[in-house]
């Protein structure tokens, strides 16, 4: 709700792109076999934490907003209206605000809403062109590949060569077929030219993902490369085939396609989801395709680097506030890839900054990627950057200040300075909730030497830590595996150890690591990877 007075007082911060990140969130983890409805049964009251998590949050807000677009901005803020007066100052349920809003718009609100917060899950709806027709058919999604049972009533929205008209319809049942000209009259004016393309869950208003046949994939390409499409479809496209090609449901191959129609995109928020898709493909070629894994980073790198470069390292004068927060994202994401170039910038500003705390060289936005930079050279033979950064942390009184220097202090490969690191978290210099710093910031090649520590310390972390963080501790660390190998001695080493307060999270994480694996599987047996990831490398 916050989101529509936000946008009704800024529309020209797009707000709307950035709950996409809070869809996104709630999209990923409601894909697990492991998720959990929006209403669900607790058993044990120290369960409690572990629901308040991105299916409460996100989907939840996700959802609203799907009924919210369902219904029209007018017919729901006045229902909504209608209920706060009916129970002001006095208790409801969730039943309570369905009726009234079913009530209030002759729709079939609790029917079609019961569907989404009662069961888990969500659908991808795969849609195929057939002649005059257009084929739409539900199935829930499952990142792990498998078929789930799940049926929802789900609001379709539909575009189709432009914005200006749009179909909305509901897909009651497992399958609905559409004749082109019932979408609009333009679709089938424009079904045999250039700007032919449809587009379903128009600006990403539902929940749900999207399943393309290959000739209006192809079309959506084209219209991405066209900049015929909205920011938040974008996103859509980019965030549905990242989690397609996951489950193996569409190539590596195809994505990456995909993601060079966005070599020229400028807009924060597109960019700051192609980031996190990016630094996700280059992790899992990294186990999946060791010997292609650099050119892999080279044609990521090639996605981000123009807009990098414009922006550099320096805040300039009028820039957005958008602008300002995408520079440390494209620096982040750089450095993790292994460009050269931004690496030694970055560790050049810090040597400055080190001599000279009130450098113009060094601001705060951009301090983590030049400490992200100085690690990726430190070893237990070459560790000056490393004591530098631990004097900072240690000279800093902002709290914000340490958290980006903890967050790097595992993002090299040195097993010795991983463990010292590790280490550092018993120490009366770090407060309990800083530790999930540390963790998030631990670099493929340390998993080892993290699981080796966690297991070896778990004693006294289950003991001495909080229920979050305890969770935090098992999340950042497993997920960093990608082999079923590793997902069963996981399921060994916690059998003894299992506690209500973090199983949820337990095996959620055991789930996204066999889902890594299978992605791993896929990868390999696909026959064009190598020719695809060359092709790119030579595009301008």
């Amino acid at each position: 709700m916050s989101h529509l007075a936000v946008d009704s007082f800024f529309p020209q911060w797009n707000i709307w792109t950035q709950l996409l990140s809070d869809t996104t969130a709630g999209l990923k983890l409601d894909s697990l076999a492991e998720s959990h409805p929006i209403e669900v049964e607790i058993h044990h009251a120290r369960e409690v934490d572990e629901i308040f998590d991105a299916i409460s949050y996100d989907k939840g807000a996700s959802v609203i907003r799907m009924l919210q677009n369902y219904l029209g901005g007018e017919h729901f803020q006045k229902a909504l209206a209608s209920y706060i007066r009916k129970y002001a100052y006095s208790n409801a349920k969730t039943d309570d605000l369905w009726a009234v809003l079913e009530e209030k718009s002759g729709e079939p609100v609790k029917n079609m809403m019961t569907t989404w917060t009662r069961q888990q899950g969500y659908p991808v709806i795969n849609v195929k062109h057939k002649g005059n027709y257009l084929e739409l058919e539900q199935a829930q999604f499952l990142s792990n590949g498998s078929s789930g049972s799940g049926m929802w009533i789900v609001p379709i929205t539909l575009g189709c060569g432009s914005y200006d008209t749009r179909k909305n319809l509901l897909l009651k049942g497992k399958s609905e077929k559409l004749h082109i000209k019932d979408i609009t009259a333009q679709c089938c004016n424009r079904e045999k030219g250039a700007n032919f393309w449809i587009k379903l869950n128009t600006n990403q208003t539902g929940f749900y993902r999207v399943k393309y046949d290959d000739k209006l994939t192809a079309a959506l390409g084209n219209a991405l490369q066209a900049k015929k499409l909205s920011l938040m479809d974008k996103i859509g496209i980019l965030e549905d085939s990242h989690a397609l090609s996951m489950a193996c449901k569409q190539t590596l191959t195809s994505l990456l396609r995909l993601l060079y129609a966005y070599r020229e995109e400028t807009d924060y928020s597109v960019l700051s989801h192609l980031t996190t898709v990016s630094l996700s493909i280059a992790k899992v070629s990294a186990d999946a395709t060791p010997g292609l894994a650099g050119d892999i980073r080279q044609v990521l790198i090639k996605l981000l680097l123009s807009r990098a470069e414009t922006l550099g390292w320096d805040p300039k004068d009028g820039e957005s506030h958008l602008d300002a927060m995408l520079r440390p994202d494209l620096l982040d994401a750089l450095v993790k890839l292994g460009h050269e170039k931004t690496i030694n910038e970055g560790v050049r500003r810090f040597r400055i900054f080190v001599h000279d705390r009130n450098t113009s060289l060094l601001p705060p936005d951009t301090r983590k990627a030049a400490y992200l930079a100085v690690m990726q050279n430190v070893s237990s033979s070459n560790r000056s950057g490393y004591d530098d950064l631990l004097k900072v942390y240690r000279r800093s009184a902002e709290a914000e200040e340490k958290e980006h220097v903890l967050g790097t202090l595992c993002s090299c490969g040195d097993k010795n300075i991983v463990l010292e690191s590790l280490n550092f978290l018993f120490s009366n210099e770090v407060r309990h909730q800083d530790a999930k710093y540390v963790i998030q910031g631990i670099s493929n090649e340390a998993r080892e030497t993290a699981w080796v520590w966690l297991k070896g310390n778990w004693d006294r972390i289950s003991n001495t830590s909080g229920d979050i963080q305890v969770s935090d501790f098992i999340r950042y660390v497993i997920t960093l595996f990608t082999s079923n190998e590793k997902a069963a001695e996981f399921s060994r080493f916690f059998a003894a150890r299992m506690k209500p307060t973090f199983e949820r999270t337990l095996k959620q994480s055991i789930e996204n690591v066999q889902i890594s694996a299978r992605w791993i599987q896929g990868i390999r047996s696909e026959p064009r990877l190598v020719q695809t990831v060359h092709e790119l490398l030579q595009r301008p």
